[in-house]
């Protein structure tokens, strides 16, 4: 039997597939029937039969005996079960992985809308699919399998590469380039001019051209309405397998390391660098002109204006070492009760002062 097959009642093909196919893909050991089919990942209070589903902490094996899943994947501490199970080092690893091998599906080349319009000597391969409504300048270069859905704007001279996604209303502004497998969520933006002014004697504000522009490479993800802007010269880089979440702003000039993880409405200031690993958490501001090393973990809402060394994790504004930002934040908790505290020691100091004034 082929590993996919038509659902009737969806109307589309979803993949079918042995269990023991699961298990070599995720490198996992394999207890149980490994000739059930399987052709979908769900949780385990939801699934079914012919689903897979996993559990992340072995505390939890209880979940077992009460899921209707065909099978699940478990942590190495669960040794055996009444169904099916593989067992891995990191579930929620293996879970990501098995679910987007069933989700896969192949490329379908719908070629260019009627009403797409294509600029002159603009590069559009046989395999690609260009939605109705999208705008595409002078001179672009599109990769194969490139999809672009309606209403994205594509700037002149723009490389996209193979195997892109670029979703519903992105602009990706002049002169950017982006590489293989990138999706850019709806909205995002991608090359707006950087925020750069001079200010002269009577306060006016004067614009600074910027002339640069952005480059994403290989395997990035940008969220929905997220903004990275052009350089101011040179190229502001988001480097590759990086994936940066919904309402992020990146600044002219800075460079994302690989793998990064930036987190909600993260802001990150011109001409900063960030290393290779480095996690921001939702919120966190990063200033201007610094440089956070490899694996800097920002933790949510924290402000970060001096270089970090590699490996730190700090937290609170302004951004200090955890251990330390934890003190502090248990300390906020008994504030009112030191304050009061103060205030009676205080009266009683009075008192003892005034007491001794009459002695004397």
């Amino acid at each position: 039997m082929k590993d996919n097959r038509v659902d009737k009642r969806m109307g589309v093909t979803v993949k079918s597939v042995l269990l023991q196919k699961l298990a070599a893909l995720v490198e996992g050991e394999l207890v149980g029937d490994g000739e059930v089919r399987i052709h979908a990942l769900d949780a385990l209070e939801t699934a079914g039969k012919g689903t897979i589903s996993f559990l992340a902490q072995a505390k939890d094996a209880a979940s077992l005996t009460i899921t209707a899943a065909s099978a699940v994947i478990v942590p190495l501490a669960i040794e055996t079960a009444a169904i099916p199970i593989i067992r891995v080092p990191d579930p929620y690893l293996a879970a990501a992985i098995v679910h987007s091998y069933l989700l896969e599906a192949s490329f379908l080349a719908t070629g260019v809308h009627a009403k797409a319009h294509v600029g002159a000597q603009t590069v559009v391969p046989d395999e690609i699919s260009i939605a109705p409504f999208v705008f595409i300048g002078e001179r672009v270069r599109l990769g194969r399998r490139v999809t672009i859905e309606a209403g994205a704007v594509i700037g002149d001279d723009v490389v996209i590469g193979d195997d892109s996604r670029i979703l519903a209303n992105v602009t990706v502004a002049s002169g950017c380039r982006i590489g293989c497998r990138v999706t850019l969520h709806p909205g995002a933006v991608i090359g707006s001019d950087g925020y750069g002014y001079a200010t002269d004697s009577r306060g006016y504000h004067v614009k600074r051209p910027q002339v640069g522009i952005v480059q994403i490479d290989d395997d990035v993800e940008i969220g929905a309405n997220a903004c990275i802007d052009r350089a101011t010269f040179g190229v502001t880089w988001v480097k590759s397998g990086a994936k940066i979440d919904n309402m992020v702003q990146v600044a002219h000039n800075v460079v994302v390391g690989e793998n990064c993880l930036l987190v909600a409405q993260v802001g990150i200031a011109g001409s900063t660098t960030l290393g290779r690993n480095v996690v921001l958490g939702g919120q966190a501001g990063i200033s201007g002109h610094i440089q956070l090393e490899d694996g800097v973990m920002v933790a949510a809402q924290a402000g970060v204006h001096n270089n970090q060394a590699r490996g730190a994790v700090i937290g609170g504004t302004p951004a200090m070492p955890m251990k330390k930002f934890a003190r502090v934040v248990a300390s906020l908790a008994r504030l009112p009760d030191m304050v009061s505290e103060l205030r009676r020691m205080r009266k009683e100091i009075a008192a003892l002062q005034s007491a001794k004034k009459e002695q004397l």
